[in-house]
């Protein structure tokens, strides 16, 4: 159940590490581009890491066992404050690698995959309050077919909004193989991915909040840097790349950042047949002025 890192080399070489650097790894995860960072840096070098999975924070400090990273339980609107209380005001570079883990995905009781028998839940940071289930038993005909069609980028988003709520007129819908089965039966059409991927990622992200804590996050990050600081972003969909993309080109116009690239970095036919959960993978980064 290894959550192999992405485009590693790119990424090092984005966020260009000096030995003694200070380092955000803002989705800390299984620690996968932290242990490289790691490798990179001095004894007086540090990685910052933040994760709202704290599951992942344990698994990752144990399996690293490195006095050199300091991981922090926060999300990315949290950042500022938690890195002044850990008595750091600027730092060397940031990476956001935005994707689920292969962990999160695999374990049933997380309840992220149309593939599991466990129930809906979905959420990154287990002590908020908001489910997948409450959210499919709950939400209204219409907030259900926004967020599936604006979330999901889901052309049946009316149909499967409105079989969501005829199938639970009888009964609670609680697993996550359950729902795949609603959607599956109101797209017929074969797809090249699963009939349920697009809802489930819907779900997921208003679970959330995915899309407004990734704008926030990078709306911190320009003052966390120091000047020539990196920013570097791993996104996986074209939600998450198209908010990435209009901040750099903001940034470099209001004279903040310089982009490091205009056209994202993608992985090689190599490494996606390496690491097929790479394939969608974009990176983009910028340098502060």
């Amino acid at each position: 159940m290894n959550h192999i890192p992405v485009l590693v080399r790119e990424v090092l070489e984005f966020l260009a590490i000096k030995p003694e650097g200070i380092y955000i790894d803002a989705t800390l995860g299984s620690g996968g581009h932290t242990e490289h960072i790691l490798r990179k840096l001095g004894q007086k070098g540090r990685v910052i890491g933040f994760d709202r999975d704290e599951e992942a924070i344990k698994r990752t400090v144990k399996r690293l066992r490195d006095k050199r990273l300091i991981a922090l339980h926060a999300s990315f609107s949290e950042m500022k404050e938690h890195l002044q209380r850990a008595g750091f005001r600027e730092v060397d570079g940031i990476m956001m690698d935005l994707g689920v883990s292969m962990e999160q995905l695999k374990d049933p009781e997380r309840g992220f995959s149309f593939q599991s028998e466990g129930r809906l839940d979905m959420r990154m940071d287990r002590s908020q309050s908001l489910t997948a289930e409450e959210i499919v038993n709950t939400w209204g005909f219409q907030r259900l077919e926004r967020i599936i069609r604006e979330y999901g980028e889901e052309r049946f988003a009316r149909p499967i909004a409105r079989a969501i709520i005829n199938e639970r007129r009888k009964g609670p819908i609680y697993s996550c193989k359950q729902l795949a089965e609603i959607v599956k039966r109101v797209k017929h059409k074969r797809e090249r991915i699963h009939p349920a991927t697009k809802t489930f990622q819907a779900l997921r992200i208003a679970v959330n909040n995915e899309l407004e804590e990734l704008q926030e996050g990078l709306n911190q990050s320009v003052g966390l840097l120091k000047r020539g600081g990196r920013l570097v972003v791993l996104s996986y969909h074209s939600l998450e790349d198209r908010i990435v993309k209009r901040f750099f080109v903001k940034a470099e116009r209001e004279g903040l950042m310089r982009r490091l690239n205009k056209k994202p970095v993608v992985p090689s036919e190599e490494e996606i047949r390496l690491n097929p959960s790479a394939r969608s993978a974009k990176l983009r980064g910028g340098e502060k002025l």
